[in-house]
Formats: C-alpha cells, structure tokens, sequence
C-alpha cells in the first residue's frame, strides 16, 4: 500500500518505520524542515513503561486549587474563552476517578511494555541507531513520609500489573545513587524500578530517519498540511500550498495539530496541547548529575541522563497553543534544579531551554486506529508518553491498517 504519515515526530516517524517494515510505500509530510522540531525535540528523555498512570487520576482535583494559584506549581490552568479547552477540562475532571484511572493505568501498560520490548528489538536490529540509550532504571523519590508510605501500599498492585518495584529507605536511595547525596536530610524514601529506560529522542528521530531514507521512505518536509477533504469518491486527500497529495491511505500523527485538522471531516479527538518545559545541562563534570533517571514526586519534576548532559523536565500549563516561553516557569524549573542538585547548577555548564506542548487526551489513552473515513488512520494523544508509547503504538497502528491481529487490545485506543 502507499501511505502517507502527517507529521515527523516520534510517532510519526516510528509508524513510518513498522509500516516501511510490513512492506508498504510510506511517504513522511511535514511542514518544518526537519524531523522531531517540536514536541519530539526536547521532551523529558525518560522511557517510564512502568509509571504510565494518567494524570486524571484520584486525589487530583482536591489539589488543584493548591497547584492553580502557585507559580512554581506542576499544573496550571489560565481560563480563555476557548470551547476545546473547557469541554477537555470538564471531560479530564470526570475521569479523575480511581475506577477510571486504573482501567487507563493497565491499557496504557499493555502499550507501555509491547513498546519496551519493541525498542530493545530495535536497538538489536539497528545496531546504527545511537541516541544515549541507556537502561538506566527510575527512581521516584518521597521526601514527605505519608506520600512515601502511600507508594509502598501500591507495590503490590504494581506487581499485579507486571511492574517489579521495590522501596528504599533514603540511606538506600543515596546508595544507588550517590548524587543525591545533597537531599539525603529531605528525602522519606524512594520507590526503584529497574526496567526503564533513559533516552535522547530527538536523537532517536534523527537516527530513524536516516534508516527510513535508506530504505526508500520518502520525505517531504517544508510541506504544510493546510487541510484534509473529502475528494468525490469518498476518499480523503491532503492539502497543501494549494495542490493536492494523494496516497491510498492516510495517517494523521500529528500531535496537537490533529484536532483542529480533523474537526472539518466531523472527526472529533479530544486531544489539547499540555504546555511543558525542559532544560538540558551540559555537563563538565559528569559526576554531578545521577545516572538513575530520577523523579521528584511532590515537584513532579523529572531528570534523566543523557551522555554528559542532564535533561530536567516539568510542568503543564493548560493555556492554549502557543508555544511562548514563561521565562516564570523556566526561572521555576532553574529553581527546582538548583535545589535539587546544587553541583549541576555550579557546574556552570552549557544550558539549553525548551518548551514544548504535549498532545494530551483527558483520560491519557492515545487514539489509535481507524476513522469513519477507509483510508484515514489516526496515531495521536499521546500526551507525555509519546516517546514511551511510540513504538507499541507504531504496531498496533500497522496492525489495526492491514486488519491483523491486535498486539494490545486495540479498542482500548480506537476513536469513539
């Protein structure tokens, strides 16, 4: 089949890659100038196929007064006039349940750790492809000893899940890893797991892109997509810069671009952009940075090591789809950073900003699949776990476009 993929991100670019694999003509459209420029490009690093837990999730909503009127706070909302922002809020607000946030919890694990062994079967298949993987393991850190006892009554429901965890006293946490050893005083304990993974994905996106074209994948980039429509025999063509491209079949990866892409066509996905943030240390002394992708629950900021840089990420500001900086929130992020690992910041390293939306569904399940319309294919919503889902989400969509037996129960993902 010929098919043509909309946009040139992680998904974009790993459902090129499992299509090209089955054998299909793929083509890659995008309007910038390159892969991976946007969401892709400096997203957290962090592969966390066992920590996949929506974000709508119990206890959330009593919190949000707290988080909406701090700065530094991980959630913030700015109201607008806008129908889409307040119809997602409304919908993310009913499925803060604990019913709700553990259905989405064992779906997203399904993809989560089909998408784990994926990678690792990449990473032996393309010896070429080098973007600092590294399986580092995660771990999550409690400095407040309720949330941190909390943690470990949810060990064995983790287990019944398929994910192996295990509690650390703080004394251990600074054992695995020493450089931590500044918050040893602040920290109630942590919870490790040591299956996931760390990585670049912009590098990722890079290195893929390279095989693709030696492949035979074809790539037009510096190609905006102004539109889809319907063409008389029921088909759907893409629009761009007023000509018309056509292929037998179509696949809209396109972050938070989707919606108002689809909405013409009567296809309605939840997906808002999240706006978050992320600042990347160049480091001269590699000691001072953990080699254990860490996460700091209360701050919910993450740090995953990446060669001799450090990316530190964070935050989700619910204001629309402007990709403006908050120099506030970045100063907040810098702040974080300092506290946390005081020798980073004294490194006096390098340090690049970025800032990024994240293409989220109010429950965190990604759409993945068919459309009412037999040649247009959806691979979007991935909201923060686009690059853990990337792959599993790649072949369930090839599975699901030659009609083929599911790896994941696929209507968890299908388009309502």
């Amino acid at each position: 089949m010929q098919i043509m993929v909309l946009g040139a991100g992680v998904i974009g670019l790993t459902s090129a890659y499992y299509l090209n694999r089955a054998g299909h003509q793929v083509v890659i459209v995008d309007r910038h100038g390159d892969v991976a420029a946007e969401t892709s490009f400096g997203n957290a690093g962090q592969l966390s196929y066992s920590y996949v837990a929506p974000l709508a999730g119990p206890g959330v909503l009593s919190k949000l007064p707290l988080w909406l009127t701090r700065k530094d706070s991980p959630v913030r909302l700015r109201p607008s006039m806008s129908p889409a922002q307040w119809r997602w809020c409304l919908q993310f607000a009913l499925a803060c349940s604990r019913k709700r946030s553990e259905i989405t919890t064992r779906q997203l694990l399904s993809l989560s750790f089909a998408s784990r062994t994926l990678i690792h079967q990449m990473l032996r298949d393309e010896p070429q492809l080098d973007f600092d993987f590294q399986q580092s393991g995660k771990l999550v850190l409690h400095r407040d000893a309720h949330a941190m006892q909390s943690a470990v009554d949810l060990l064995e429901f983790q287990r019944s899940l398929g994910c192996e965890q295990s509690a650390l006293s703080a004394d251990e946490c600074v054992a695995l890893e020493p450089a931590l050893a500044d918050m040893h005083k602040e920290l109630a304990g942590g919870i490790y797991t040591s299956s996931e993974d760390t990585a670049d994905c912009h590098r990722f996106c890079q290195g893929l892109a390279e095989i693709l074209r030696a492949r035979g994948v074809e790539f037009a980039l510096h190609t905006p997509i102004d539109a889809l429509r319907r063409s008389p025999r029921g088909h759907i063509e893409v629009r761009s810069n007023g000509t018309t491209l056509q292929a037998q079949n179509i696949v809209v990866a396109m972050g938070t671009g989707a919606a108002r892409l689809l909405k013409p066509l009567g296809i309605d996905v939840p997906v808002y952009p999240l706006k978050g943030y992320s600042l990347t240390y160049h480091l001269d002394e590699p000691s001072a940075a953990p080699r254990v992708s860490v996460t700091d629950f209360a701050r919910k900021v993450v740090y995953a090591r990446l060669g001799n840089r450090l990316r530190v990420a964070g935050m989700a500001d619910i204001e629309g789809y402007s990709r403006r900086p908050d120099p506030a929130r970045l100063a907040a992020l810098r702040a974080e950073t300092a506290a946390f690992l005081p020798k980073v910041v004294a490194d006096r390293g390098e340090v690049s900003e970025w800032t990024g939306l994240r293409p989220a569904t109010p429950r965190g399940t990604p759409i993945i699949g068919a459309t009412p319309y037999r040649n247009l294919w959806l691979n979007v919503g991935h909201g923060a776990l686009g690059f853990t889902l990337a792959a599993g989400s790649a072949v369930l969509l090839t599975s699901c476009l030659e009609n083929r037996a599911d790896p994941v129960p696929s209507n968890a993902f299908a388009l309502q």
